[in-house]
This record gives structure tokens, sequence and C-alpha cells, in this order.
């Protein structure tokens, strides 16, 4: 079901993390809510906090000093579970243990962030997870090596809870369910299709327009259009 709003969205997304871990507790597993306008920060710490009410002993890490500060600031009762991923690497280092089993939570790591990210990874024998990261990229200035170390290396993990806007759509994936395809009609939103693995632009394009040429997947675009709620 396609949630009417932000905490209902959360909601959902912390019930599919803590099912994913309990199917695997030693998984890589991702969330995701992509659209535009929505603040990560608070976000994060709201989950992190209904994940930590539910039994597990959660570390949080930020990609960088400043953002592990505010989040420090504006949640007092779990600074003592968020670090930077550095300072996490060098405590690793520092401690001679090679392996943590403590349950991890990437918050929104980026391009530059993928030498640390893939170091947590190597050390974490627990479950890892990643909150809207972005750890893609273009292949621009990169040698096809590193691109297919990167690539594998994405493909390690695994989406528990995907909500995507599209333009008069929007795909979710909230685990253990697949992932399903929903088209805004004029009495809402209303799935269309569902899929085992993520659908790329063209099968959107045709679930949503079977009438239609698959060349209309170049038109589809990302939009904020839909749950207008989610951004506030």
């Amino acid at each position: 079901m396609l949630p009417p709003d932000l905490r209902s969205a959360e909601a959902q997304a912390l019930a599919a993390l803590q099912a994913a871990i309990r199917s695997d507790p030693t998984g890589r597993w991702t969330a995701e809510l992509r659209f535009e306008g929505l603040k990560i920060l608070p976000l994060a710490l709201r989950l992190a906090a209904g994940l930590v009410e539910g039994g597990l002993d959660l570390r949080l890490l930020f990609p960088d000093a400043g953002a592990t500060a505010l989040a420090k600031r504006d949640a007092p009762a779990l600074a003592p579970r968020i670090a930077s991923l550095s300072d996490h690497l060098r405590s690793q280092a520092a401690s001679g243990d090679a392996t943590t089993g403590l349950p991890l939570l990437l918050v929104a790591p980026g391009l530059s962030d993928y030498e640390q990210v893939e170091g947590v990874n190597k050390g974490q024998a627990g479950p890892l997870l990643m909150l809207n990261g972005a750890l893609e990229d273009a292949a621009v200035g990169i040698g096809s090596v590193a691109r297919q170390r990167r690539k594998g290396f994405l493909a390690t993990w695994n989406c528990a809870y995907s909500l995507i806007p599209l333009a008069d759509a929007a795909l979710l994936r909230s685990f253990p369910e697949p992932w399903t395809l929903f088209r805004r009609n004029a009495d809402g939103y209303r799935a269309v299709a569902r899929f085992e693995q993520k659908p790329d632009a063209e099968q959107q394009a045709l679930a949503l327009r079977p009438d239609q040429a698959p060349s209309v997947a170049d038109g589809l675009q990302a939009l904020d259009r839909f749950l207008g709620s989610l951004s506030n």
C-alpha cells in the first residue's frame, strides 16, 4: 500500500527494515525515500530511535563531522550511538578488532564516501543499513577496474525499503513484498504492476502505458508531484 504521508512512510520503512534484519541478521540493506525537499537528518534520527526501541543496539554513522555534530545536538538521547564514518574506522583500527557485530546505520553517504563505506563494510560482521545512499557513479574519471569493483560492491546490497516518485506514478518496495508500481488516477494512486526485481525505465513505461512504444521510457522523469506532504 502506498503511504499517504511521511509518518506513514516512516512506519512502513521501519517495519521493512526490521523484517529484513530478521530475515538476514548479517545482511546489507538499503532504505530510500527519493523525493525533493526531504530533510534526511530528522528522518534518520526517527528511524534510528524506532530501531533502538525495537531492541536493536544500533550505531549511526554520518559522512562528516558537521552532520555528526548536528545529529548529536538534535538527538541527545542517541548521541552515544552517533559517530562519523572516519571516527568509526579510526576506533575500529585503534581497538585492534577487525570486525564488529553491532548493527550500523549509514546515513546518506555520497560518492566521496565510497572508500570509507567499503572499509566499514569490510569490518562489519553484523547487519549494515544504509539510508538514502548515493554511491553510484557515472563512470567519469575512474578506470574500468575501479568501476567494476564498485558495481560488485553495490550488488551485495539488498533493498529493504524504497519509495520513489515518478511522473504521475510511484514505485514502492517494502520488504518482504515485491516492487510495486502505482499509477496516479483521478481517484488516487492504484497499483498497476509488481516486479521481483526493481523495474527499469522501459519496464515502468510499458506497465504504465502498455499501448505506447518502449521509447516512452526516455520521457520518464523523477518528480515530487505525489505525496506532497512527505516533504513537509
